[in-house]
């Protein structure tokens, strides 16, 4: 939020004074209640809506659908190609050296083409720009709407 007082902003965490000189700190604006605000003439600005500029113009308006798609599905396929590349060095000592790959390094280059996929699909099965802002959201739970690559079988956790 964002606050004004006789008509010039007031920043959170700055200290001000009013017309009449009275002195307020820095930390007036976030301990104040409403009425307080209220009866100084402070006055609260909902700050400005900030749409997700893959799908929306910056004033709201949905971008065109089939352009947001071929540009998500773009993404998908460098996300994919980036992932397989991590392993490629397998692939490549298996062709030259006949060096068998790791058998999870197998499974996960298979997920992420399986995965790939189905996000490619998930993305042109959406009707509307409002389909794909879900399809990249999270359920209730946190857990996301869209099929996820899978763990890099050799990551390490922190």
């Amino acid at each position: 939020m964002a606050f004004t007082l006789n008509g010039n902003p007031l920043a959170v965490d700055v200290a001000f004074k009013t017309s009449d000189g009275t002195q307020y700190p820095a930390n007036w604006l976030r301990l104040a209640t409403a009425q307080e605000k209220t009866d100084l003439g402070i006055a609260e600005i909902a700050d400005p809506t900030v749409y997700d500029s893959r799908f929306y113009w910056g004033n709201g308006t949905a971008k065109a659908l089939d352009g947001v798609k071929s540009t998500l599905k773009a993404q998908e396929k460098e996300t994919a190609k980036s992932l397989l590349n991590t392993y490629d060095w397998q692939v490549v000592r298996k062709a030259e050296k006949g060096t068998a790959m790791d058998s999870d390094v197998i499974t996960y280059r298979d997920g992420i083409r399986t995965a790939y996929t189905t996000r490619k699909t998930e993305i042109t099965n959406c009707a509307d720009i409002a389909a794909l802002v879900t399809l990249y959201s999270n359920k209730d739970d946190g857990t996301p709407n869209m099929t996820q690559y899978p763990d890099d079988p050799n990551s390490i956790e922190l």
